[in-house]
């Protein structure tokens, strides 16, 4: 057996030796039959086509790669990577005062306008880039279909000091107009309604001259939480509807009911609050009919700012886009809500809860220039939808 184990090595020392000495002639020749196969053989263009129509014409079959039953993102949904001095400014200071925004943890395709400033660097920049701060961390206890959030059962316990540091974080930014929004906390006795009341209050003293406007969850409709948020000092009060009613069941998590959120939006209403807000998902399976009973529902419980926004599904694992919706869809929704008497629409595919166009119109009319920015929103609206059509 000694023997055997001081040959064998030597046997494959000489064998490895030998090929190696062979190798340079081999490779060459085998480099060179290659190069020439290469350059004699189809190119890249042979691959690719800018003309669909023309291959089918020539008979050529093509290969759709990925799943073709579902709907491809139009071109007008696609957006560009974020990048700024702002988006990094608003970044950093999140980070520093370990704070959450719905911008990030729903994946909102807007972030990079809203924390960009619409692309403006310097302080026109700096006063029209905003985010919307999310409270109570980033764990949900719910698990809504629609919503990257994630959820837990048991989420983290709250941060005492979160109230202050966004206070802090806000106060920094200098802004006029600012959204806050939670995760449901159902854990907690109250629904998280303190802490929110707290965050406000906090805001409206280190920044006396801002708006506030708070998202917030339906509270599981304990009225007495609901007006605690309602009369701590915000300006907008806004809760989402999300979808119909007949939709309600399997879009949103199955503690949430339509009715119910229509008694918060209208609770928080008889509260005193200015303007109430909800917003509504479409390209979820909705019909037109009760789509319009949603408006008139919406209408009733004396909500005046409804948003439309394209539904765009985060992951595989949530609900599929049952179509995505043309611009002038979007457009007729504006109109008919409009007619009904809403205060404010917003209605596009990018628009969502939070949208700047939406609340520059908002907050001017609580500062009483309500038809200069009526006037101004439209245009630009305008210009966003043609552009968008392009």
């Amino acid at each position: 057996m000694s023997l055997a184990r001081t040959r064998l090595p030597r046997l494959a020392v000489s064998a490895i030796h030998t090929r190696s000495l062979a190798t340079p002639s081999s490779s060459s020749n085998s480099s060179s039959s290659f190069s020439s196969r290469l350059a004699t053989g189809p190119s890249l263009t042979d691959f690719i086509t800018a003309d669909p129509e023309a291959d089918v014409a020539r008979g050529v079959e093509r290969i759709l790669l990925g799943r073709t039953n579902q709907p491809r993102l139009p071109e007008h949904l696609k957006t560009s990577i974020p990048t700024g001095k702002n988006f990094s400014r608003i970044k950093q200071d999140l980070r520093g005062l370990g704070l959450h925004t719905v911008c990030e943890e729903a994946r909102c395709p807007n972030i990079g306008t809203c924390w960009g400033g619409g692309g403006k660097d310097g302080e026109d920049g700096k006063r029209t880039a905003t985010a919307t701060i999310m409270l109570m961390g980033d764990t949900c206890t719910r698990g809504c279909r629609f919503c990257s959030v994630k959820t837990s059962r048991t989420p983290p316990p709250l941060d005492p000091h979160e109230p202050e540091n966004t206070a802090e974080a806000i106060a920094r930014w200098g802004l006029g107009y600012i959204v806050l929004t939670s995760v449901d906390r159902d854990d907690l006795a109250d629904s998280g309604a303190a802490h929110f009341a707290s965050t406000i209050s906090k805001i409206k003293h280190k920044s006396p001259g801002i708006l506030v406007e708070a998202l917030t969850g339906d509270m599981n409709g304990v009225k007495k939480d609901i007006a605690l948020v309602a009369r701590s000092g915000l300006d907008v009060y806004a809760h989402n509807l999300e979808t119909t009613e007949r939709l309600t069941p399997s879009v949103r998590d199955r503690r949430a009911k339509y009715r119910q959120s229509l008694d918060v939006l209208e609770h928080a209403k008889a509260q005193g609050v200015r303007v109430t807000k909800t917003s509504l998902m479409l390209g979820v399976g909705e019909e037109e009919a009760e789509l319009l009973q949603t408006l008139r529902d919406a209408r009733n419980a004396g909500v005046d700012v409804v948003t439309f926004g394209q539904y765009m599904r985060p992951t595989k694992r949530h609900m599929k886009v049952e179509r995505y919706v043309p611009p002038a869809e979007f457009d007729e929704w504006k109109r008919q809500a409009e007619a009904m008497g809403f205060l404010y629409v917003a209605s596009g595919p990018l628009v969502r809860s939070s949208y700047k166009a939406g609340e520059f119109f908002i907050e001017n009319v609580l500062r009483g220039k309500g038809q200069a920015a009526r006037e101004l929103v439209a245009g630009e609206q305008a210009a966003e939808m043609e552009e968008a059509k392009a």
